[in-house]
């Protein structure tokens, strides 16, 4: 064969995208879930890959690309066999073999976030090596390898049912058997909403997604030459195309919906709409895609609810909404928006029918093979955490990690620093104590504690230092008032435990300063007649000492 470098760096490039989307996976993992076990979704992610890469080297490849078979490719321990006749023109084995592996490493990874913050890690480790090996190569060769679904002329340019409704498919399943995470329903059945501990993070891993997918779906032409360079550009179109149409449509949806545009929602809108047009990105126009993703747009939103809310399946991220109900509805589409013989083209049923046959047969064979392998594992070494591990997070319990975030917590000294010694009265900043004409038996000493807006801080802190407060204790803290807070959703799910505001809590210790006062002071700065201005507490303190001089009671509170 000879070689195209042309082509050859194209594959290899798109090999390069698609396997950075395995950090898009993570971070959209790791910011829709808790922070307790943020080192656990990164470390599966990490592992889905590196050991599906040599088990599908070991078995993956040849079962997919070798052999004529209808169904099943051959057995080509280590890739040893001559695969010229699947190769893309001018394009070495190599480097089919690494783009065709960062493909199967992204279905596997799929399943990750259905069955996140409850699955034993090693129960993860296995079925994801399944994957690979096995249940992905086999329905993949029906599809690419030149198997049975090839040769009916169906149609999945780069994996909407191949890869990701395969990988939507396996998380079904797995989050079924699995069941959903503590807390997730109440007793009668209703959803709780379970907060990711970062959006930030989902967002990014969104973005890092919709780039990777320039390669996952332009790349796939395998070749730079020919006709190919126009569909290259087409892909591009269309995918970019279809993710926004959706973006904007779950945006609308979510916003009349739950009130208020949905962020987490909306960021599976992004993905859905680049699932979806996944299977026909090298067939469709723009409007096609325009309307792709505007079905799926809708498909997401009510797929999401119809998990969670009826099918009582807890899948944190949206994993099967996403790819699995997405993947499917683009897989079928494309024989509705094809403009090489879709319906609307004047194709007929013909195609769609063809599309809806290898949409339900990947689904009848990734369901029964995972149900198996999930069963088998559930049966042996066990599938779910344990109460107390799920409690404390994985992190902790499975990885011996005590947070992912260590150094974004506050540090606790423990013991003495040469930068924290201890020095005697005498050696330490000068102090002139000045005896108050009160006394601290004569004198009342009160804490007043005001909770209140965040936007008022900066006005009240001014205030209260020109009445003459020496020092005050801020923190910030969630609550509610006789109101209960306001209703707010996350992902169509009614918060009910965590209708909280944000909040400031001020804390002054006075006496000097007459209590009056400071509440006049505090009631002026805070005031707009709305409900949820705050409120302010006062109590008495029975004595206070300054550590640094010894000082107590009224002149404890008086500045040096």
């Amino acid at each position: 064969m000879e070689y195209s470098a042309v082509n050859k760096i194209w594959v290899l490039l798109g090999a390069a995208l698609v396997f950075f989307m395995q950090a898009g996976f993570a971070m959209v993992e790791t910011g829709f879930t808790r922070a307790k076990n943020a080192g656990n979704i990164i470390m599966k992610n990490l592992m889905d890959f590196a050991i599906g890469t040599p088990l599908f080297w070991f078995t993956g490849f040849g079962i997919m690309f070798g052999g004529a078979g209808a169904f099943f490719g051959t057995f080509d321990f280590f890739v040893q066999g001559d695969y010229s006749s699947v190769l893309p023109s001018g394009v070495p084995l190599p480097a089919f073999l690494i783009f065709q592996t960062v493909f199967c490493a992204t279905a596997a990874t799929i399943v990750s976030g259905a069955m996140a913050e409850r699955t034993k890690f090693i129960s993860y480790c296995i079925y994801s090596a399944v994957i690979s090996a096995v249940v992905y190569p086999i329905s993949g060769h029906w599809i690419w390898g030149g198997g049975w679904l090839a040769q009916l002329g169906f149609h999945d340019f780069a994996g909407s049912t191949a890869v990701h409704m395969c990988g939507g498919v396996a998380a079904l399943v797995g989050a079924k058997i699995l069941g959903p995470r503590i807390g997730k329903y109440t007793k009668d059945g209703k959803p709780n909403a379970i907060l990711g501990h970062s959006l930030t993070l989902g967002a990014l891993g969104v973005f890092i997604l919709w780039f990777c997918w320039f390669g996952f779906n332009g790349c796939s032409t395998v070749s730079m030459e020919g006709d190919a360079i126009f569909s290259a550009g087409n892909i591009f179109v269309t995918t970019n195309l279809s993710a926004a149409t959706a973006t904007v449509a779950v945006m609308i949806i979510t916003w009349i919906r739950y009130k208020k545009p949905d962020i987490s929602m909306t960021l599976n809108g992004s993905l859905a709409g680049l699932v979806a047009i996944t299977a026909g990105c090298d067939q469709v126009d723009a409007f096609g895609a325009f309307f792709i993703g505007l079905i799926a747009a809708f498909v997401v939103v009510f797929g999401i609810e119809f998990i969670d809310k009826v099918c009582k399946i807890d899948d944190p991220v949206g994993a099967i909404g996403v790819h699995g109900f997405c993947g499917a509805t683009g897989t079928i589409l494309v024989g509705i928006f094809s403009t090489q013989g879709g319906l609307l083209y004047g194709g007929g049923f013909h195609y769609l029918g063809i599309q809806l046959l290898g949409v339900v047969s990947v689904i009848v064979w990734v369901g029964i093979t995972m149900i198996l392998v999930f069963q088998l594992i559930k049966h042996t070494i066990g599938l779910r955490a344990s109460v107390e591990e799920e409690t404390k997070g994985l992190d902790v319990t499975e990885h011996n990690l005590s947070s992912s975030y260590a150094d974004f917590m506050p540090m606790v000294m423990t013991g003495k620093t040469d930068t924290m010694k201890s020095v005697s009265v005498e050696k330490a900043i000068p102090v002139e104590t000045v005896k108050s004409e009160k006394t601290f038996t004569d004198a009342p000493i009160s804490k007043v504690v005001v909770v209140f807006n965040q936007a008022r801080f900066i006005d009240l802190k001014n205030a209260l230092y020109s009445l003459g407060i020496t020092g005050m204790t801020i923190t910030q803290v969630m609550g509610c008032g006789t109101q209960k807070g306001h209703v707010n959703y996350y992902r169509g799910i009614q918060i009910e435990e965590a209708a909280l505001l944000p909040k400031l809590k001020l804390e002054v210790v006075v006496s000097k300063v007459p209590v009056p006062s400071v509440i006049e002071t505090v009631r002026n700065v805070l005031y707009t007649g709305n409900i949820g201005d705050g409120k302010i507490f006062v109590y008495h303190v029975e004595n206070v000492v300054k550590v640094r001089t010894g000082e107590e009671g009224y002149d404890a509170l008086q500045g040096d």
